[in-house]
């Protein structure tokens, strides 16, 4: 048998027009923005970069309690943009993440 119901269904997801999508530079941006976090650290002599992304490492590890990092190196890094200070903590940016990837 075949149903003569002529009420239309409700609506889904599928049947809904798919919403205006307006186009993502993220991943041409990230790179953009890694490759500028790699070279502001390519740009210090080769000891100073080693130590600064020791540092990082260190931050990212939540390692400061045991090995603190120096206020020098410190200052380094919250001068490039790769360190921010939170409740007396230093915690990594995102520019300090895409820095050490």
């Amino acid at each position: 048998m075949v149903s003569t119901n002529t009420e239309p269904s409700p609506p889904t997801f599928l049947d809904e027009e798919p919403a205006e999508q307006t186009p993502v530079d993220a991943p041409a941006d990230a790179g953009n923005r890694a490759e500028q976090a790699k070279s502001l650290l390519a740009g210090l002599d080769l000891d100073t970069a080693i130590r600064l992304r020791w540092a990082m490492r260190d931050i990212r590890g939540k390692r400061t309690k045991m090995l603190p990092v120096s206020e020098n190196d410190l200052a380094a890094l919250i001068d490039l943009g790769f360190v921010e200070m939170r409740e007396g903590i230093p915690r990594l940016t995102g520019l300090g993440i895409l820095a050490l990837d």
